[in-house]
């Protein structure tokens, strides 16, 4: 084999894994950005040291103990990623106000097709959704940053506490040990996960038509009747977070009447359904980005609206146009 060859099958073998890595690094930091840094890293010091590769492990224990060992450097500085419901509490419509805090404060949205791969087994696929939804790594953020790999490592990608007590030079004891607190820890924290299915069945279907007919048409008595009566509406980088059908339908008639005429574009992040939001261009014909909406449904109705508005950096991650034509 020549040495472009041999070069090759080696970039094909790491890059076979890169999606499960960007999948795992994500639920450890909670950034997209930072993630896709990650598995970056990761693929490089493979590549660097894959002579030194014995095959002792699988190449993918081995590459997942190089990438956890990326993500605890980066967790060193202790920072943790959140939601604006994890901050404070909701904002009555009254005191709306929007004050941004740094990018590095929330947890960010990602696209399906970077961390979930193909998986032939529908539990296992469930597992892999239900994971990466932003109230499931919302609250990872809450563990210290080896118990977060450990739980990750042992409930979602069910690796044995043997297999993890190896990729972290540690004993079976320890993480078992590890486990049993990362899993107090949780439950302790609130983490209702929307029960949205994959595919999306007829009802969830036509709720999310009638939202974006609603959303589209800004009917606020036809949105009223889909919203849970306890709703939240969140809108990073800003802090401001709403609760309450009435408080979100009153803040887009007043604070976000701009959004009047916008058009949705479906797409998937975070194993649930999702919109890109575009508003009627300022200076022109057409339709400019405005947010990406990830949207939580439970119980026949949607209770999250979950709106980022940094565009310049999700609308390319996501594959989305800067543009839409006013016939769109």
């Amino acid at each position: 084999m020549s040495d472009l060859t041999a070069a090759a099958d080696i970039d094909s073998r790491l890059e076979g894994h890169r999606v499960e890595l960007t999948g795992y690094c994500y639920r450890m930091l909670g950034s997209a950005f930072e993630a896709e840094d990650a598995v970056q890293d990761t693929l490089v010091r493979a590549w660097r040291n894959f002579d030194k590769f014995e095959g002792r492990s699988s190449l993918r224990s081995w590459l997942y103990r190089i990438a956890t060992n990326v993500c605890l450097d980066m967790l060193k500085a202790g920072s943790k990623r959140a939601r604006p419901v994890d901050l404070t509490g909701p904002t009555p419509l009254a005191q709306a106000a929007l004050n941004p805090l740094p990018e590095n404060t929330w947890l960010e949205p990602m696209p399906d097709g970077r961390i979930l791969p193909s998986v032939a087994d529908p539990a296992e696929a469930a597992v892999a959704r239900e994971s990466v939804r932003l109230a499931f790594v919302a609250a990872l953020q809450h563990l210290p940053p080896k118990q977060r790999a450990v739980l990750i490592l042992r409930e979602v990608l069910a690796w044995k506490a043997s297999e993890v007590a190896e990729l972290l030079d540690t004993t079976v004891a320890s993480v078992n040990s590890a486990l049993q607190r990362a899993r107090a820890t949780l439950s302790d924290t609130e983490n209702t996960a929307p029960d949205t299915a994959n595919p999306l069945d007829d009802e969830q279907r036509k709720l999310l038509d009638r939202y974006v007919a609603a959303f589209e048409g800004y009917d606020m008595a036809a949105l009223t009747a889909l919203l849970h009566e306890d709703a939240v509406m969140t809108m990073p980088p800003f802090d401001l977070w709403l609760q309450g059908h009435d408080d979100i339908t009153g803040f887009m008639l007043s604070i976000g009447a701009s959004c009047a005429g916008s058009r949705l574009v479906a797409t998937e992040a975070n194993g649930t359904p999702a919109f890109a939001h575009y508003k009627p261009d300022p200076d022109g014909p057409g339709f400019v980005p405005w947010a990406v909406q990830v949207i939580d449904i439970s119980d026949g109705a949607i209770t999250g609206m979950h709106c980022f508005l940094d565009t310049p950096r999700w609308f390319p991650l996501f594959g989305l146009p800067d543009h839409l034509d006013a016939d769109a």
